[in-house]
């Protein structure tokens, strides 16, 4: 059945409240988390020109079949970006900052694939990355800081695992070892694995088809064809993890989808979420691919985690709840309005969350919809309260009762008093 034009396109959706709040949390505990940390945010064009995502290997599915590409209107190959480090690199080329350059993203990627749950075509991720030190120490402070961010999640049951695929030269060692290895598997390997092998042979590592794993458990290790240099700076790097006390996995398997990587490659997956789908995040080192377009040779490492993968363990693990709801005050006014406009605008000038009726309701329509609202507080104004000279403020929450505001210059303090009141106790 063809798909409704006003509905979202599929693999896309729709964040309303209380999720666009949750998401907004999220990247704001994540900014804060890198920030710390020396990083700056970037924000980066959602489309690019085709090229620089080529870089990311053309044997790859993320450029060979997921890509979002076009000609525009004037003549040029255009992709909606699929990830972001490219484009970052691609930024760092054009703008040349000083080095070390640090920078965190958030914000949307598209990739043409299968819409399953917690995978989209239109996903989030926030990731950072760090150009200029080749320092293994940058390697672990990368992997540090989305451990910590997990951690600040409230996550638990997240397992780091880590890998090494050496230097440039050293994967086309393996890659051949790999090639001869696999084509006398290649009768037991999956029909899309032997399609993947003709393509990329690095590739067929990432399956987690059941024909493929016992051919990939049996495989060579990359392990194997380290340099000594690349061994050195893997041995640093697990040194350090150990000194911080963040517990890995070494995973010789682990090569990650986008050719790039050099060297540290490393994925976080969540025992909570199903264990087909169980990567929340990755990264690793890509130390050649600003020299690919066209700068001098400048070593990186990043990662990426996805928003909304990374939320499904949440919700597994009962972290991250919910936000409160945005509202803390409702003002209700059977006046005419105009008293609800003034007191309204008053409070959020001192820095409340408030909404009011509008329309004119009744008193009890504008009572259900303050109860309605998730507002603690109900600042009310009827005829009685004109003529007195007062307004009334109501806990909504059956905390705290009701009383009567007579003093126009003390309005606001005695309205945050009574908040304060409610919200503490």
């Amino acid at each position: 059945m063809k798909d409704s034009v006003y509905r979202a396109p599929k693999g896309t959706r729709d964040l309303v409240w209380p999720d666009s709040e949750r998401r907004r949390s999220f990247i704001n505990l994540f900014a804060e988390i890198a920030g710390s940390s020396g990083y700056a945010e970037i924000v980066l064009p959602m489309f690019e020109h085709r090229e620089v995502f080529q870089r990311l290997g053309d044997g790859t599915d993320v450029v060979r079949k997921e890509m979002y590409d076009f000609e525009d209107k004037g003549g040029r190959n255009i992709a909606l970006r699929p990830e972001q480090t490219a484009s970052i690199v691609r930024s760092y080329v054009e703008n040349r900052p000083s080095l070390p350059w640090k920078v965190w993203y958030a914000g949307p990627n598209f990739r043409y694939e299968r819409a399953q749950k917690g995978r989209f075509r239109q996903f989030d991720q926030v990731g950072l990355e760090a150009l200029g030190p080749e320092d293994p120490y940058l390697d672990i402070e990368v992997i540090a800081i989305a451990w910590r961010f997990y951690e600040a999640l409230g996550l638990r049951k997240v397992n780091l695992q880590l890998n090494s695929i050496g230097t440039s030269q050293d994967r086309v060692r393996y890659i051949e070892a790999l090639s001869r290895y696999l084509e006398n598997q290649k009768e037991f390997l999956s029909k899309e694995s032997q399609d993947t092998f003709a393509v990329n042979p690095l590739r067929v590592l990432d399956s987690k088809r059941d024909e493929d794993v016992q051919v990939i458990s049996e495989a060579p290790s990359i392990l194997d064809h380290l340099s000594d240099g690349a061994q050195s700076h893997f041995n640093e790097v697990q040194e350090g993890l150990e000194k911080l006390a963040i517990p890995y996995i070494v995973k010789p398997t682990l090569v990650r989808g986008l050719d790039y990587y050099v060297k540290t490659t490393f994925e976080f997956t969540s025992e909570s979420i199903d264990a087909a789908q169980d990567a929340i995040g990755g990264g690793g080192r890509y130390d050649g691919l600003a020299a690919e377009m066209g700068a001098p040779e400048t070593p990186g490492v990043g990662f990426a985690l996805g928003l909304d993968r990374t939320l499904m363990a949440c919700d597994a693990e009962k972290s991250f709840t919910e936000p409160e709801h945005m509202l803390e005050i409702f003002v209700v006014d059977t006046t005419g309005g105009a008293n609800a406009l003034v007191i309204t605008d008053e409070l959020r000038q001192e820095g409340f969350k408030v909404d009011r009726s509008f329309d004119d309701r009744s008193m009890k329509a504008q009572m259900k919809a303050a109860d309605k609202s998730g507002a603690k507080i109900a600042v009310i104004v009827g005829d009685d309260e004109v003529s007195n000279g007062v307004v009334t403020i109501r806990d909504l929450r059956g905390k705290g009762g009701q009383e009567e505001i007579t003093s126009e210059l003390m309005f606001c303090s005695k309205i945050k008093e009574f908040v304060l009141f409610v919200f503490v106790f």
